[in-house]
């Protein structure tokens, strides 16, 4: 099938045609996101520098599908219907939803625009930092949690841990699209310069140091330490904490993944530091 990329303008002031067709061999370069909460996110943040946006054959017209179309259009971005055939083998047969948009890079920031940011709107930093998370869902979620509960950004270590791919992306339901995220190659000396910046930090991990919530002031400027899966906190992020904190449970479970406890303790410090 011959690709087609009408790049006529419609009669729509700012828009650009529907095509149909794809490239005959192999996917599309670039990030490929997929998902429907991931690429609407994606275009509302309106952060990365997006290509195409390709919709299965016959994808019904619903109300965020149609959103999706008019961001696109809006954008000037290039809509392409293709068989969902092609959209199942671009992304390995994830749950695209029928939609799959081209986009570049994720747009990594740094701790100084957090921190700035913080400032500008006059509340103290609640930043969110992520000791070698591996699971890809796992970091998502983390991700959802954190918009959702006001964090001004996330910290990543730059090796051996997941980043934000288009799994991440869709598994956050495009949540991270809205965040600063940065990556640090030392995450213990990210955390020795907060701390200096006057940053308290919070390590979540039953330990027999740790201390209830209730002794923990998170009203200041505070950084939450999540561990990965399985391992938990590495030992130096351990001893650069000033605290470690449990959290009550009451169930015959004695733990949490690290998802579901990093996503608890971001909603409980967003009620105290809101109250």
């Amino acid at each position: 099938m011959k690709t087609s990329r009408n790049r006529k303008r419609s009669g729509k002031p700012g828009s650009r045609r529907s095509t149909s067709g794809a490239p005959r061999s192999g996917p599309p370069r670039g990030e490929l996101l997929y998902g429907r909460q991931a690429v609407r996110e994606t275009l509302r943040a309106g952060r990365r520098h997006c290509h195409d946006l390709y919709l299965a054959e016959g994808v019904k017209e619903n109300e965020i599908v149609r959103e999706i179309r008019n961001l696109a259009e809006a954008q000037r971005i290039p809509i392409h219907h293709v068989e969902r055939q092609k959209l199942d083998e671009w992304v390995l047969n994830a749950n695209h939803q029928s939609v799959v948009l081209r986009a570049g890079a994720y747009p990594y920031g740094d701790v100084t625009t957090m921190l700035a940011r913080a400032q500008h709107i006059q509340s103290p930093p609640f930043l969110l930092l992520l000791d070698k998370i591996q699971d890809p869902q796992n970091l998502g979620a983390l991700f959802r949690a954190a918009e959702a509960f006001g964090v001004h950004g996330v910290i990543l270590p730059k090796h051996r841990a997941a980043h934000i791919t288009p799994a991440v992306v869709n598994a956050s339901a495009g949540a991270v699209e809205h965040l600063l995220v940065a990556t640090a190659a030392n995450l213990v000396q990210e955390m020795k310069m907060l701390k200096q910046a006057g940053v308290w930090i919070v390590g979540l991990e039953a330990h027999p140091e740790a201390v209830s919530l209730s002794a923990v002031d998170v009203n200041g400027p505070l950084a939450v330490v999540v561990g990965s899966e399985g391992f938990g906190l590495s030992r130096l992020v351990r001893e650069t904490c000033d605290w470690l904190v449990e959290l009550p449970m009451s169930g015959h479970i004695n733990s949490l993944n690290a998802a579901v406890a990093g996503s608890v303790f971001l909603f409980w410090a967003m009620q105290q530091r809101s109250g």
